[in-house]
C-alpha cells in the first residue's frame, strides 16, 4: 500500500461522486468515473466542464489547467475500468446490498494493494470490510456536499483497517486541500452523528406544532449563526437520506433522540424527500430547485387581526451586560428608556457601558457623534423600579433565578400602570411562573434576547397560555421597530434555540467521554462539515460550563428523556470550577480570563 494514489476510480456519478471526481481531477489525479447509467456519466462530464469554465471566468484556474483537468477525467459503465486504480472511492446509494455488490466485484478486479474507500455516512464500514476479500484495505472516506467547496473529509477506520491505508488516504486528503479528521466506525461518524440528532429534534419540534417551520429555521440561523435552518437543511440533504442515517444511529445507540421523528417517515414514504422531489418541509419551484414557493403552510404577510398597544417608553430592569444591551437597542430605535438597577450607582455604570458601546459604533463609522448623544440622552438611569410607573413596556434582565424574578414581577405589578406589558428575558425558566407572581398574568410575556443584544437579530417571543392576543401583538410590533426578528414559541424549557442547541452540545461531550474523537477533531468537523461558526467545545467554553449545565438540567427535568441527562464530564468540570473562558479553563485552557 505504499503506491502513490495517482489513479483513482470513483464509482457512482451522482452529485457527490461528480463533486469528488472534480476535486481529484483538478488536483492532478487521473480519475476514472464509473456509473452504470450513461446519462449519469454524461451529466458528470457536463458538470465538470461547467464548473471548470466558471473557475476560469473567476480567475481561479487557467484555460490550460482546465483542459488538463478535463483530459484527466474519463467515464466508463463497467467496473472493470477500475483495474489499474490505486484507490477506488465508492459513492453509490446508501444500501448495504448495493455497496457489497460493488466491493465483491472490485475484489476480483483491482490489485491487492488497491485501497477501497466507501463514501457512506450511515452504514457500518466494518461490516462492508468484513465481507471483502481484503478487509485490511477497506475504510471510509466521507466527503461533504458540495465536495469541491467543503473542506472536511472524515477518514473512518474499522478494527480491520491497516494503518498504511489510513495514512495513504489521509495524505491524499491533505494534498486535495481538505482537512482530514480521523474517526472510528459508528453511524454518522462525528459531523453527521451530531448533526442528525439535532435535525431529528427539529423535525419533532415542528411535528408537535410547537413552532412553525419558518420560525424554527430562522431561530437557528439568527440565534446560532448557522448557514441554514434545520428543516431547510433536511430538505437539502434529502428526508429519505436523513431517515436512513437516523435509523442506523438508533439501531446502535437506542437513544430516543436518534429515533426518527414520525414526520420523516411520513414525508419520505409519500415521496416528499425535499428539494430533489420538489417538496419536503417546504415546497420548491421544481424538483432540484432551491427556490422556495408559497404553499398552504406559508404564513400570511398581512398584519395580525389583533392590534397591539402603543409603546412610547420602555423600562429595562437590570445592570448587567444583557440589560445594558437591551436598553441600547430600544434607545437606538427611538424609545425613551428607563434603566433601573438596585442602586443609582449600578444604573449609572450600566449607562456608562452603553456610552462605551455607542462610542465604538461612532469609531467604526456606524453612527454619527450626534446620533450617539441623542441615543444616550434617551436613557435615564434609576436606582429603583418606582421609575417604571409610566412605562408602556417593562423588560426584566436580572439573574436567572426564579425566586428573584418572581419578586421583581410582584414589584412591577404594583409599580407599572394598568395596560403596561411586562416581559421577561429568561432563557430557561417558565414564563408563566413569573406571570403568576402578578395580578395581571395576561400582560406577561417572554422576550428572549440573545447576547450581545445590539448585534443579535433574534428575539424568541414566548407566549404563555394566559398571555393576551394584544400583548403578543404588541411585542411583535415592538420587535419590528427595534429591527429584531421575532419567532413565536410556547412556554416550555429551552424555547427553540436552547432546546435544539444544548442536546447537540451534550452529545459532543459524550463523544469525548467515549474516547471516540478528540475535542479538536470534533470542533473541526462541525465547523468544516456543518458550517457552524464555532465548534461545540469552543462554544461551551464561551457560554460557560456552569450556564450550559444549568440549561441541560432544566431540559432534562422538563422532558424526562434519559438522552438529555447532562454528560458526567460536564458535571465534573463544573464541580472542579472549570467553567470555560471566564475562569481560564474549561474544556481547554486559556492564557487569561
Amino acid at each position: 500500500m505504499d503506491t502513490p494514489l495517482s489513479t483513482i476510480a470513483v464509482v457512482g456519478l451522482g452529485t457527490m461522486g461528480t463533486g469528488i471526481a472534480e476535486v481529484l481531477a483538478r488536483a492532478g489525479r487521473e480519475v476514472i468515473g464509473i456509473d452504470i447509467s450513461e446519462e449519469a456519466a454524461r451529466l458528470a462530464v457536463s458538470s465538470l466542464e461547467a464548473s471548470t469554465a466558471r473557475a476560469v471566468e473567476r480567475g481561479r484556474i487557467t484555460d490550460e489547467e482546465r483542459r488538463d483537468a478535463l483530459a484527466r477525467f474519463r467515464t466508463f459503465s463497467d467496473l472493470q475500468a477500475a483495474s489499474d486504480a490505486d484507490l477506488v472511492i465508492e459513492v453509490v446509494h446508501e444500501s448495504y446490498e448495493a455497496k457489497q455488490q460493488v466491493f465483491h466485484a472490485l475484489d476480483a478486479i483491482v490489485r491487492p494493494t488497491t485501497v477501497l474507500a466507501t463514501g457512506t455516512n450511515a452504514l457500518s464500514v466494518t461490516r462492508l470490510a468484513a465481507d471483502s476479500a481484503h478487509p485490511e484495505r477497506v475504510l471510509g472516506m466521507h466527503f461533504f456536499n458540495p465536495a469541491p467547496a467543503m473542506k472536511l473529509v472524515e477518514i473512518v477506520s474499522s478494527v480491520l483497517t491497516a494503518p498504511q491505508a489510513v495514512d495513504a488516504v489521509t495524505a491524499l486528503a491533505r494534498e486535495l486541500g481538505k482537512e482530514p479528521v480521523a474517526v472510528g466506525d459508528r453511524p454518522g461518524f462525528v459531523a453527521d452523528g451530531l448533526l442528525f440528532g439535532y435535525l431529528n429534534q427539529a423535525a419533532a419540534m415542528y411535528e408537535a406544532k410547537y413552532a412553525s417551520r419558518e420560525d424554527i429555521d430562522a431561530a437557528m440561523r439568527l440565534g446560532c449563526g448557522l448557514p441554514m435552518g434545520p428543516l431547510a437543511l433536511l430538505d437539502l440533504i434529502g428526508i429519505d437520506t436523513a431517515r436512513t442515517v437516523l435509523d442506523a444511529m438508533y439501531a446502535e445507540s437506542h437513544d430516543r433522540l436518534h429515533a426518527p421523528a414520525p414526520v420523516l417517515k411520513q414525508l419520505s414514504e409519500a415521496g416528499l424527500s425535499g428539494r430533489k422531489s420538489g417538496r419536503g418541509f417546504y415546497t420548491y419551484e421544481a424538483p432540484g430547485s432551491q427556490s422556495v414557493v408559497r404553499d398552504a403552510l406559508t404564513p400570511l404577510e398581512s398584519a395580525t387581526a389583533t392590534p397591539g398597544r402603543p409603546v412610547r417608553s420602555v423600562g429595562v430592569a437590570g445592570s448587567g451586560t444583557m440589560a445594558s444591551g437591551i436598553a441600547e437597542v430600544f434607545a437606538k430605535a427611538g424609545y425613551d428608556v428607563v434603566l433601573a438597577a438596585r442602586s443609582q450607582e449600578k444604573a449609572e455604570k450600566a449607562k456608562a457601558r452603553i456610552a462605551k458601546s455607542l462610542a465604538r459604533s461612532v469609531d467604526k463609522g456606524r453612527m454619527t457623534a450626534e446620533a450617539r448623544e441623542e441615543t444616550l440622552g434617551r436613557v435615564s438611569p434609576a436606582g429603583s423600579l418606582d421609575a417604571f410607573s409610566d412605562v408602556d413596556l417593562a423588560v426584566e434582565a436580572v439573574a436567572e433565578d426564579l425566586a428573584v424574578k418572581q419578586e421583581l414581577f410582584a414589584t412591577l405589578d404594583k409599580v407599572c400602570k394598568p395596560g403596561a406589558v411586562l416581559a421577561t428575558t429568561t432563557s430557561s425558566l417558565p414564563v408563566v411562573a413569573c406571570a403568576r407572581a402578578t395580578s395581571r398574568p395576561q400582560d406577561v410575556i417572554g422576550m428572549h434576547f440573545f447576547n450581545p443584544a445590539p448585534a443579535m437579530k433574534l428575539v424568541e417571543v414566548v407566549r404563555t397560555v394566559l398571555t393576551s392576543d394584544a400583548v403578543h401583538a404588541t411585542v411583535r410590533e415592538v420587535c419590528a421597530k427595534i429591527r429584531k426578528h421575532p419567532v413565536d414559541c410556547g412556554d416550555r424549557a429551552g424555547f427553540i434555540v436552547n432546546a435544539l442547541l444544548f442536546p447537540y452540545l451534550n452529545n459532543a461531550i459524550k463523544m469525548v467521554e467515549q474516547h471516540y474523537a478528540t475535542l479538536d477533531d470534533i470542533d473541526a468537523a462541525m465547523k468544516l462539515g456543518g458550517g457552524y461558526p464555532m465548534g461545540p467545545f469552543e462554544l461551551l467554553d464561551v457560554v460557560g460550563l456552569d450556564v450550559s449545565l444549568a440549561i441541560e438540567q432544566v431540559l432534562h427535568r422538563e422532558f424526562r428523556d434519559p438522552g438529555l441527562a447532562p454528560a458526567p464530564l460536564l458535571e465534573h468540570l463544573v464541580a472542579a470550577g472549570c467553567l470555560g473562558r471566564k475562569t481560564g479553563r474549561g474544556f481547554r485552557e486559556y492564557a487569561g480570563r
